[in-house]
């Protein structure tokens, strides 16, 4: 536990889950992105993702190393709706890729579908500036 935690619960201070989470920095000049497929593409299902990254390398989750991070593919949900203070939800729409992975193969159901990438730190909380890649669209027929 951080000291500074630790100390606000000696104190009887209530402890909000953002002010737990404490940010990674990450380089102004980082980018991800998607690879393949393209923005607008048709495609087949299974649909295989490429990652992209420049700036920062990859790290699986759980190792802190400096300038680096693991990749988060978001599927189907709006970059405004995810909370960038806290860890990043492990459902059917926010995937992990905790073992430093940068592709991935996913059974999409045939209509459109929009992903981005965000980069997680070692604990899957983005970093600061959040380091994400501009939402894609497919069509899965």
């Amino acid at each position: 536990m951080k000291p500074w935690i630790a100390a606000a619960f000696a104190a009887g201070v209530a402890v909000t889950p953002a002010l737990a989470q404490e940010r990674t920095s990450a380089p102004e000049t980082a980018e991800v992105y998607i690879v393949s497929p393209t923005d607008g593409a048709t495609v087949a299902s299974p649909v295989t993702v490429r990652f992209g990254l420049s700036g920062m390398g990859v790290a699986p989750a759980g190792v802190e190393r400096e300038v680096t991070g693991h990749h988060h593919l978001i599927v189907n949900v709006a970059p405004e709706d995810v909370d960038m203070a806290q860890a990043v939800p492990s459902d059917d729409q926010h995937l992990h890729f905790g073992g430093g992975q940068t592709e991935a193969t996913l059974d999409l159901p045939p209509g459109e579908h929009r992903l981005w990438l965000l980069l997680g730190d070692a604990f899957h909380v983005p970093h600061d500036p959040p380091v994400m890649s501009e939402p894609i669209r497919v069509t899965v027929e």
